[in-house]
């Protein structure tokens, strides 16, 4: 059994980066059968280790992706979110196109869906959204559209080596461990990242784990209703990586009115491309529209953009009421090939 699955195990000391760093090695040259990997993954959804054996394990993991470009991609905001929370629409996509219609840069990271019916990605690819495929093409994107839609190639090539490693096992029944961890494995060249937490993600481990990363603002977003995204009706609290916490009441910046009811995901996936775009234009109902500018407003104080949360909450829903935000997404999906048909399909929805 290799080192690091004993240290996972035992839990006496931090498993460092040298460690990991060797597993790694092992996996990529086939000296670590099916049973180690399925140990690794089953230990770390049963339970993350400490911040120690994850900040080896993340920095293992970067130290394998391709270079990043030299310097940050100033005032640009990453928004990522754990997943595991109440059911509701692509709230933190839809808040990034009107932020970004507000004039915040903003790069979209997330996954498919490993606790939903629908994650970013698959929304996306509904949408005809194509995902960038390396960081001179999300960099270019971010210039073109001011947003983009990181790929995999944001995501180190361990995992993908870990999934075929496993089969036929899939990887769905890791979700929690990878939707926890997701947000830390794209580290992207950003100014600022915004990731929500649910209530069913360890929010003490990645708490820990955010007062780690420096070079950007880190911000998890946490309330009392368990979901993953901030929220007009619940209060809010936002943690950020140098020991601060935001505390937003019910109420304080948006109307408290409304309940999960008005922000459920539409029943059949096929229709989500039509909802998604509704939201955008502000036709989905005043708590969606709410919810969207609350999260797009969030983006834009973290990223410096807006510093003031009330004026950032007004620019958004302007953004969405000019019909701005979904004008950019149309121009998005129009720019991608072969998805006019689609295009017109959902306009008409």
């Amino acid at each position: 059994m290799h080192d690091a699955l004993i240290g996972l195990l035992e839990r006496r000391a931090p498993v460092g980066r040298e460690t990991w760093r060797s597993f790694w090695d092992e996996l990529g040259d086939g000296g670590l059968d099916r049973a180690q990997a399925l140990a690794l993954l089953v230990s770390l959804t049963t339970a993350l280790p400490g911040p120690g054996t994850l900040r080896g394990l993340l920095d293992s993991l970067a130290e394998r992706r391709p270079a990043e470009p030299a310097g940050r991609w100033a005032g640009t905001v990453n928004v990522v979110g754990t997943g595991g929370g109440p059911k509701t629409f692509n709230i933190s996509t839809a808040s990034a196109f009107v932020a970004a219609a507000a004039g915040v840069r903003v790069v979209k990271t997330g996954s498919r869906a490993y606790t939903s019916s629908l994650g970013s990605v698959d929304l996306l690819e509904r949408l005809g959204v194509r995902l960038t495929s390396s960081y001179d093409q999300t960099a270019g994107t971010l210039d073109r559209f001011g947003i983009a839609f990181a790929g995999p190639f944001v995501y180190p090539a361990q995992l993908t080596r870990l999934a075929r490693t496993i089969a036929p096992t899939s990887m769905k029944p890791f979700g929690r461990f990878l939707n926890a961890l997701g947000p830390f494995l794209a580290d992207l060249p950003v100014t600022a990242q915004i990731t929500g937490v649910s209530a069913a993600a360890p929010l003490t481990e990645l708490r820990a784990l955010a007062a780690t990363v420096t070079g950007r603002t880190l911000w998890l977003t946490t309330n009392d209703r368990g979901a993953d995204e901030l929220l007009g009706f619940a209060d809010n609290t936002i943690h950020t990586n140098d020991g601060r916490e935001l505390r937003f009441p019910a109420g304080e910046l948006v109307p408290a009115g409304g309940g999960f009811d008005d922000l459920l995901p539409v029943t059949d996936p096929a229709d989500a491309p039509a909802h998604f775009l509704s939201v955008l234009a502000g036709t989905a109902g005043e708590v969606a529209t709410r919810t969207v500018c609350l999260n797009a407003a969030a983006l834009s104080v973290a990223s410096g953009h807006t510093p003031d949360w009330t004026k950032a909450v007004a620019v958004a829903e302007d953004a969405v009421r000019s019909g701005a935000a979904r004008d950019l997404a149309e121009r998005i999906r129009a720019a991608a090939p072969g998805t006019a048909a689609r295009t017109r399909a959902a306009s008409h929805g």
